[in-house]
C-alpha cells in the first residue's frame, strides 16, 4: 500500500511518468483491438470484426436515445473511442499492479483523479464547442437565459458540477475497486491459511470490479451524448 507516483520536472512542468506510460498503453491497446478487427472485414463478420461491429451499434443506439441521428452521427467516433479508451483504462489495473523501488508504474490511469478530470474537462470544452459551432454565438449564450432570466447562476453552477462529477463518478469507481483488491491481495495473503481465504474475495471482487468498469465506460459515453445533445439542440 506504501507507494509513490515516479514524478519528474521538465522545464517547469511536472509529469507522472505512470500515468505517460499507462495512458499510451491504453492508447496502444485499443489502436490494436480497432486494426486487427478491421484488417480482414468481410460481409458476415467474426470475432473481432463482430465484436467491433456490435461496439458500433451499442454506441449508435447511445446517440439516438439522445438526440436524432442527423445531428448526432458526427459523434459517432468519439463516442467509440470513449467507451473503448475507457473500457481499456478501467481494466488494466485490475489483474495487478506493479510497484518498483516504492514507486506505483502499472494501475488503471482511470484511478488518477488527474486523468479522470482531463478527460471530463476536454468533453465539456468539446460539447461547448460544438454549441457553438451549430448554435451561433447568439444562440449559445441566449441558452443561458432560458427559459428565465433567473437560471443564469443556476446554469453556470451545473457546468462545473457536470464537470466535476463526471471525472470524480470515474476516478472514484475505479480507485476504489484497486484499493479493495490491494487490501484482499496483501493483508489476508500473509501466509497460506490467508492465501486460501483470500482467493474467492478476490475472484469474486475482480469480477464485480470488471462489471463496474464496464459500467462506467457507459456512463462516461452516455453523459458525454446527454451533454452533447444540451448544446447543440435548437430547443430553448
Amino acid at each position: 500500500m506504501e507507494h509513490k507516483a515516479p514524478i519528474v520536472e521538465f522545464m517547469g512542468l511536472y509529469f507522472n511518468l505512470a500515468n505517460v506510460m499507462m495512458i499510451t498503453v491504453s492508447s496502444l491497446i485499443v489502436f490494436i483491438i480497432a486494426v486487427v478487427s478491421t484488417r480482414k472485414l468481410a460481409l458476415k463478420p467474426t470475432g473481432m470484426q463482430n465484436f467491433l461491429e456490435w461496439v458500433i451499434d451499442f454506441v449508435k443506439d447511445i446517440i439516438k436515445s439522445n438526440m436524432d441521428w442527423k445531428t448526432g452521427g458526427r459523434f459517432h467516433i468519439l463516442g467509440i473511442t470513449l467507451i473503448m479508451y475507457i473500457f481499456v483504462s478501467n481494466m488494466l489495473g485490475l489483474p495487478f499492479m506493479v510497484v518498483f523501488n516504492h514507486y506505483l508504474w502499472w494501475k488503471s490511469p482511470t484511478s488518477d483523479p488527474i486523468i479522470t478530470l482531463t478527460l471530463a474537462v476536454m468533453i465539456v470544452g468539446l460539447t461547448h464547442y460544438y454549441g457553438v459551432k451549430e448554435r451561433g454565438v447568439g444562440g449559445y449564450l441566449k441558452s443561458y437565459v432560458q427559459p428565465m432570466v433567473f437560471l443564469l447562476p443556476i446554469k453556470l453552477i451545473e457546468e462545473f458540477a457536470n464537470t466535476l462529477t463526471m471525472g470524480l463518478r470515474l476516478y472514484g469507481n475505479i480507485y476504489a475497486g484497486e484499493i479493495l483488491l490491494t487490501l484482499l491481495a496483501g493483508s489476508l495473503a500473509t501466509h497460506v491459511g490467508g492465501t486460501i481465504a483470500a482467493i474467492v474475495p478476490t475472484l469474486a471482487w475482480q469480477a464485480f470490479s470488471i462489471f463496474v468498469g464496464t459500467i462506467q465506460a457507459y456512463i462516461f459515453t452516455m453523459l458525454t451524448m446527454v451533454y452533447m445533445s444540451h448544446k447543440v439542440s435548437h430547443e430553448a
